[in-house]
């Protein structure tokens, strides 16, 4: 088993899910979200960077999973999400944590089995996979799924590796 602390990135509101797998079976450890009030661009990254940090100090997990970047909105609303985005990475990297990376249809094709699925239907498979009563706030659920995909994924690459086949 291996922990794992999953990140929706946002400049408003981040998510986190924290699990444990074995790439089969996976167990629900945490999660919650970072809302940031903060009223200049480097306080809100600033305290991005120290509560993803708290985070991971708290729960020691081994790696993390982020999920990338797109351009919906517009450019502006891309930028800042990928800047929030790299102060979570930055607060696992100074952690020693592997940081792996996924586009956000990826990762509800690997949770729900579509890649346009949406919010409610992530909330629910991830309550499903994780065997959770309660209806997980949309942010926690998103950054449990990041976690989930990272945790079937390395099981693949895991699996790949052992028969030999080069990645």
């Amino acid at each position: 088993m291996i922990r794992i602390l999953g990140i929706d990135p946002g400049s408003r509101i981040t998510g986190w899910g924290m699990i444990e797998s074995d790439g089969r079976y996976s167990r629900y450890i945490d999660s919650g979200h970072i809302r940031v009030d903060r009223d200049t661009l480097p306080d809100k990254l600033g305290f991005i960077f120290s509560e993803v940090g708290a985070v991971v100090e708290q729960h020691r997990p081994a790696e993390m999973a982020i999920e990338e970047v797109f351009v919906s909105r517009s450019a502006g609303s891309a930028l800042k999400l990928g800047q929030a985005r790299g102060a979570a990475i930055c607060a696992g990297v100074s952690r020693d944590l592997v940081v792996a990376e996924y586009s956000a249809r990826f990762i509800k094709q690997a949770v729900v089995g579509a890649g346009g699925a949406d919010k409610t239907q992530v909330q629910h498979m991830v309550g499903i996979l994780l065997n959770l009563r309660e209806t997980l706030q949309a942010d926690a659920a998103d950054a449990l799924a990041v976690a989930l995909c990272h945790a079937h994924m390395r099981e693949s690459r895991q699996r790949l590796a052992n028969a030999g086949v080069p990645q």
